[in-house]
């Protein structure tokens, strides 16, 4: 028995009259001769000649689109346009029926919104064949970053205790029996019946058991689902996605920022190696795409632009102040354009400033500092207070062009009186906090981390428009199919 030869490999072959075997899915089948076969090894088909003289009528009609097939026969060169090799067919054998009224991916162009609804075939398209390599090889990189850097890779737990944000919008993980609840006396529920004995969620990061990680491996990383229960039916949020979260002790928050930066021009750097045929289709998608709209909301820059744009300039640093009178003073401020005004400090700063900052004014990569307190969470270290007395911590955000916020993080509070200040003022009991809080009992150093949602990244690299399409299987409100 032959092996199987990838349909990549044929493609750039010069082993012309030697006999391959060939397995993959019907793309076409014209002229009762031609069949274009593709097996996801390559956005590009192999097309198989058959001689149809001298196969019978009831195979042929087999070959509809969908169908699976095993092809062996020779390797030619092509005499058509469009390809290199063609294989010349001396054996056909349909692996598996594709019924061609039923099929619903037939060969011409459908709408992102249709593919959504059949998540199940749309990875068939050559959107998604390269949309989900493209995927593959950045979590590939991530991983090849932080293994070049020493860090120590840490599974941190989906099921969690606590709260990492104090956001509140978690699901909640039990076994008790909706239709016989088990309540205390003062009827709030009994959760020493259920199966950890206490409330339980899936977790919204892995950054406070990371903390804990680091202060015995120093650098870490985790890179694992995350999950969010916010009513958003938005492009831009997901109720499971994949968070990327180190942790390094003895990092301040210029070690953090710098971090951030190298490891995202690491990962946009791979994908522009590694998927060339790829990113060329799917910017040729988006040039296409981009006919359709007026002059004005169309990008300065095509996909390949983009990324080598963030590879080639320095990400301009200035503080959260800083960037708050840029934005007051900014035409579509004063014109009333922006649909969040911004009226000045203490102002949560939305995707409109944040694309502002990116695309209009520094026209680079932007990282944004040292925000106010109040909107930020308990764990991010303080700043002494400024002239005005408005205090502000080590946060960081990464701001990038189309996306908005693609990396969040901080230089922790190491210090515990101010850790526990922090915690007491926004009502987190101490007691719940315990073991996280031993980390600042037990040789506390100062340490830095940042979360690089894995979506955004993939949205970003790919020039998708909505996170659904980044994702192999979408769950958002009111959706959790296949």
């Amino acid at each position: 028995m032959m092996k199987r030869t990838k349909i990549k490999d044929l493609l750039s072959s010069t082993e012309f009259g030697r006999q391959v075997v060939v397995k993959g899915w019907v793309k076409t089948f014209r002229n009762d001769r031609f069949i274009a076969i593709n097996d996801g090894s390559t956005l590009n088909n192999i097309q198989a000649v058959v001689d149809f003289e001298h196969t019978g009528e009831a195979l042929l009609k087999r070959l509809t689109t969908g169908a699976a097939v095993s092809v062996t026969g020779e390797l030619v060169e092509s005499l058509g346009k469009g390809q290199r090799v063609e294989v010349k067919v001396t054996e056909l054998e349909i692996l598996g029926d594709s019924d061609a009224e039923k099929f619903p991916l037939q060969p011409k162009k459908h709408s992102l919104e249709f593919l959504r609804e059949i998540a199940h075939l749309r990875f068939r398209t050559n959107t998604f064949n390269a949309v989900f390599k493209i995927r593959h090889h950045l979590a590939f990189a991530v991983h090849q970053f932080f293994y070049s850097k020493g860090f120590v890779y840490m599974h941190t737990p989906v099921i969690t205790g606590s709260d990492a944000e104090g956001a509140g919008e978690m699901f909640r993980v039990s076994t008790i029996d909706f239709d016989n609840i088990p309540r205390n006396e003062d009827g709030t529920v009994d959760y020493t019946a259920d199966f950890f004995g206490k409330p339980t969620n899936l977790t919204v990061s892995g950054q406070l058991e990371g903390e804990l990680a680091a202060m015995a491996f120093s650098d870490i990383y985790t890179f694992g689902p995350t999950f969010r229960a916010e009513n958003s039916n938005t492009t831009r949020h997901l109720a499971e996605f994949w968070m990327i979260e180190p942790e390094m002790a003895f990092y301040d928050i210029r070690d953090n920022m710098d971090l951030a930066e190298e490891l995202l021009k690491y990962v946009i750097k791979t994908a522009l190696e590694n998927c060339p045929d790829e990113l060329e289709f799917l910017r040729n998608r988006l040039l296409e795409e981009e006919k359709s709209k007026p002059q004005n909301e169309r990008s300065d820059l095509d996909l390949i632009a983009k990324l080598n744009f963030c590879l080639e300039n320095e990400f301009e640093r200035l503080t959260y102040t800083e960037a708050v009178e840029v934005l007051r003073n900014s035409k579509p401020n004063q014109k009333k354009q922006f649909k969040y005004p911004i009226e000045g400090w203490g102002a949560d700063l939305q995707s409109e400033h944040e694309r502002y900052l990116v695309e209009k004014h520094y026209k680079k990569p932007v990282i944004l500092t040292d925000y106010p307190a109040d909107i930020k969470s308990f764990y991010m270290r303080l700043n002494d207070p400024d002239a005005q007395g408005r205090r502000t911590v080590r946060a960081m955000d990464i701001l990038f062009p189309g996306i908005g916020e693609i990396v969040g993080g901080s230089q922790r509070e190491e210090r515990y009186d101010h850790l526990v200040g922090r915690m007491d003022e926004i009502g987190i009991p101490r007691h719940e906090m315990d073991w996280y809080l031993d980390t600042r009992r037990f040789g506390s150093v100062p340490h830095s981390g940042f979360g690089l949602g894995f979506e955004r990244l993939v949205l970003f690299v790919t020039g998708m428009t909505n996170i659904r399409d980044v994702i192999p299987f979408p769950r958002t409100p009111k959706n959790a199919e296949f």
